[in-house]
């Protein structure tokens, strides 16, 4: 049952469903990773209600199937400071290129090809679609008002994460490059901000939740409120993300994955895709 103010999108709901049971290389809570939400936290505390980190463990034979692999390896390819001009080798073309043949290859991203084609939205032709998909997700733009060099992207942003004034943390909705950053202790996990829906839930409860919504500092810089999915895969995000943003009728979407409401919010940058992330309603 939705809650009060939430009303699934009678189209693009059901689609996104669609894309969720077809997400084949989802991981499964206390199977796959574990996670420890700790402490319950506030938008303006800055106490750490979390002693340690928010992973206990992700197996590592993960990281080691197709798009988890090809994604990982996109990871390092940003220099998170806005305002600092991006540089993009040839090298990192043919990674987000061969990332993105893998993520063709997979369910969600053939079921959201297929929608979008129908819709007009994106080309039906694959290798067309490709490059859109390259457009869209990795085309640089600026952020930055009044620098000249092109500092972010929408994948950057999405699934990298930036940083701002270096003190403000902004994007960063990917639970891998949280779990990555967070092993190389330059991630402090500070606490979670429990549903409006269930204001008593436990950390237990919420550590088999595969939407989160938590606090954090990296590399420094705060994160006061910040949601994302865990153990969801690349291909899945990319589809989502990718669907409402370009067949959404507004900044936000609301769409039932199997047993989560979920509000996903979409913010354009011009022309471009500025941000888009999940967020619990």
């Amino acid at each position: 049952m939705s809650s009060e103010g939430f009303h699934p999108h009678p189209e693009l709901s059901p689609l996104c469903d669609r894309l969720w049971d077809a997400d084949k290389n989802r991981l499964t809570p206390g199977v796959h990773y574990k996670i420890d939400p700790q402490g319950r936290t506030r938008f303006h505390s800055r106490q750490d209600h979390a002693r340690d980190p928010l992973f206990s463990f992700v197996d590592p034979e993960v990281f080691q199937w197709p798009t988890y692999k090809r994604f990982v390896a996109l990871l390092d390819n940003y220099e998170s400071e806005t305002g600092q001009g991006e540089v993009v080798t040839q090298h990192e073309v043919r990674e987000n290129q061969v990332f993105i043949d893998v993520i063709m290859e997979t369910e969600p991203m053939k079921i959201a090809h297929e929608y979008l084609a129908n819709k007009g939205l994106m080309p039906r032709d694959r290798a067309q679609f490709k490059r859109a998909l390259y457009s869209l997700w990795f085309t640089m733009y600026r952020r930055t008002r009044g620098v000249r060099e092109m500092d972010s992207s929408a994948f950057e942003h999405v699934f990298v994460g930036e940083t701002r004034n270096r003190a403000e943390v902004i994007g960063f909705h990917n639970w891998i490059q949280f779990y990555l950053q967070e092993k190389r202790g330059l991630v402090d996990y500070k606490g979670f901000f429990p549903s409006r829906r269930k204001r008593h839930v436990s950390s237990e409860e919420e550590s088999m939740n595969q939407l989160i919504t938590i606090q954090f500092n990296w590399k420094g810089d705060v994160k006061p409120i910040g949601s994302s999915f865990i153990g969801t895969s690349p291909e899945f995000e990319m589809a989502l993300y990718t669907v409402c943003f370009l067949a959404g009728d507004g900044e936000e979407v609301h769409v039932e994955l199997d047993d989560y409401d979920v509000k996903v919010k979409t913010h354009h940058m011009g022309k471009y895709l500025g941000s888009c992330f999940p967020q619990c309603p």
